[in-house]
């Protein structure tokens, strides 16, 4: 991992391939991670996602050794959504939505006249994260942070809804200030990474965020660790190469111009 290229070399065919390979299996291994932190994306039906999402003790994000992975890198998409109904058709957004009302109504019924209940708030933002109305999702786990401004766990599913919500920079915050209050939190770290890496671009950023991550966390189980070890070592593949291309490139600017 060290020895990145330096040369003219690193501009050439093979080097350009390992590049796409680098960038090919990061892609894969993020996208068989994220689903330990955001569990938004539809593996299973919609309804059946959504009453899954109303146990206000499952935290989103865990990363645990019976957590089976789950691919959910997908930003908010358009009308059909990743999961299937039983044989039908895919439902769109606006169907999702409606049964999303549906499931949060009695609840939301509640806090009309508990509206500071902290439970009840996660539950309406995370049946609302589960059918894809992340904007909606945010305003309730913001609700809920409200009640406790310190819970870590909270914070990040916020952020997590928003940056599936496209508000990147949002999210970010919300990370960093869930890290100031327990800067080992795995998931904190773990999302950090993800959303640093897709939504800044910013390698060294993620880099950062993971090795924390292992570093803070040395009884993370060993096949979580192997994991966050795979995607470091991706991303640090894809810098060496960036950087040899970048040098490559600089090292032909100034090559003497010959007749």
């Amino acid at each position: 991992m060290s020895n990145e290229p330096t040369t003219a070399s690193a501009a050439s065919p093979l080097s350009q391939s390992t590049g796409v390979y680098a960038k090919a299996a990061l892609c894969l291994v993020v996208g068989l991670t994220i689903g330990y932190l955001f569990r938004g994306s539809l593996s299973s039906s919609p309804t059946q996602s959504v009453v899954q999402a109303g146990n206000p003790s499952a935290r989103e994000g865990t990363i645990s050794s019976g957590q089976v992975p789950k691919l959910g890198i997908m930003k908010p998409v358009s009308e059909k959504q990743s999961g299937a109904m039983s044989g039908r058709r895919m439902p769109t957004l606006a169907e999702m939505k409606q049964m999303a009302d549906t499931q949060a109504a009695p609840l939301l019924e509640k806090l009309k006249t508990d509206p500071s209940n902290g439970a009840l708030l996660i539950q309406v933002g995370a049946i609302y994260h589960s059918t894809h109305q992340f904007k909606q999702a945010a305003i309730y786990y913001n609700k809920a942070l409200q009640t406790d401004p310190k819970n870590v766990a909270i914070r990040t599913k916020l952020a997590s809804s928003l940056y599936r919500g496209d508000d990147v920079d949002g999210a970010i915050r919300q990370l960093n200030q869930a890290l100031s209050y327990d800067p080992k939190d795995a998931n904190a770290l773990f999302d950090l990474g993800i959303i640093k890496l897709h939504g800044k671009q910013d390698g060294k950023g993620a880099l950062a965020a993971w090795q924390q991550l292992l570093k803070s966390n040395p009884q993370l189980s060993a096949d979580r660790k192997a994991t966050v070890q795979k995607m470091i070592a991706a991303v640090l593949t894809m810098l060496s190469d960036q950087n040899g291309i970048q040098g490559a490139r600089s090292n032909d600017e100034h090559k003497p111009e010959t007749n």
